[in-house]
């Protein structure tokens, strides 16, 4: 496999680390809501590799382990990798084919545990390399924490993190074993929470800073600008809104929703643009948008986002947006000057 310099890289917060401005996100090949063939897997990560794709997103809890041992059997030495902790997979019998847990069917013989202690965290750890076939993540992420994924729970978790998980992640950095820390969370109020408690480099954020809602902009993309973390951008469809299928959230999508995606859509089309074009490049005009991770299965997925990612956009459209009330007054749009996070 070879890797080229097609695509844009970015530095996170104000570490060594890079990750090129498209990633791609691993949860699919994980079997999430349907099964994906080993071979289908290895080609979509081959040709995301081979078109200059060099940043990965995976996690112990895509299929159990299954995501991270199909990345570890596929990645490129060159290429930047972000894992997580804050499950330990303990082992269980092989359950039947075709059964679904968590989202994911068929995937390794494992159940996943919620432990954000410093124990949990490096055996996580520790597991997550050996699936993975490496001594060093680029990106490690405590995953899912906040009200979220734990509702009256959350402080409960949240406490055990921050008085002991966060010192098992600062002291992976401090060996040199990790390059980067920070959270993988799908909403805002945990990471403003979580943030002047501890030193993060990157907080990947799913779905809070898209073409359908901005409501990031309002506290935490000024706060990561200043403390100069890193947002690593995913859900950029808000899963599945925006690229014509119906799902928000990982649920149905609610009225209000379909209805705003419908006319973001019909405007994109007035200027002759894919809404997944303009869906997809739209975070990444915010200087604290490092990168943007939509979810890839096969390689016709990553050869669509490539040609998404490179379609070009008129200003109108951004201009069109705004007017229409659409987005954000105070949004930045690809037609404004991108500053970096780190000078």
């Amino acid at each position: 496999m070879s890797l080229t310099s097609s695509l844009p890289r970015n530095t996170i917060g104000t570490t060594a680390v890079s990750v090129t401005a498209l990633g791609f996100g691993a949860a699919g090949i994980g079997n999430l809501y349907r099964t994906v063939a080993d071979e289908d897997a290895e080609k979509a990560l081959d040709y995301a590799f081979r078109h200059g794709i060099a940043y990965v997103d995976t996690a112990p809890h895509y299929g159990q382990g299954l995501s991270e041992r199909r990345v570890g059997a596929n990645l490129p030495t060159r290429a930047s990798l972000s894992t997580k902790v804050g499950r330990v997979l303990d082992s269980i019998s092989p359950p039947p084919p075709g059964t679904e847990r968590h989202g994911f069917v068929d995937g390794d013989p494992f159940e996943p545990r919620f432990d954000y202690s410093y124990d949990g965290i490096m055996r996580s750890f520790e597991a997550s390399t050996a699936r993975l076939k490496r001594d060093y993540i680029d990106i490690l992420l405590c995953h899912d924490i906040g009200e979220m994924p734990h509702g009256d729970n959350a402080a409960h978790h949240t406490k055990i993190f921050l008085n002991s998980g966060y010192r098992a992640m600062d002291e992976l950095k401090a060996a040199r074993n990790v390059g980067a820390i920070g959270l993988g969370v799908n909403e805002t109020g945990i990471c403003l929470e979580v943030l002047p408690y501890t030193d993060l480099d990157t907080i990947l954020l799913a779905g809070r800073y898209t073409l359908l809602e901005q409501g990031a902009l309002d506290e935490l993309l000024p706060e990561c600008l200043r403390r100069k973390v890193s947002i690593i951008l995913g859900g950029p469809f808000n899963s599945g809104i925006l690229v014509g299928d119906n799902h928000y959230n990982y649920g149905a999508a609610p009225e209000d929703v379909v209805k705003k995606a419908k006319a973001l859509g019909r405007l994109c089309a007035d200027h002759g643009v894919p809404l997944p074009a303009a869906a997809l490049q739209f975070p990444l005009a915010h200087p604290a948008v490092a990168c943007v991770i939509p979810g890839m299965v096969s390689a016709g997925q990553v050869e669509t986002n490539l040609e998404l990612f490179h379609t070009d956009i008129p200003a109108e459209l951004w201009n069109a947006l705004k007017h229409e009330g659409l987005l954000h007054e105070d949004a930045p749009t690809p037609q404004d000057t991108k500053k970096p996070v780190v000078s």
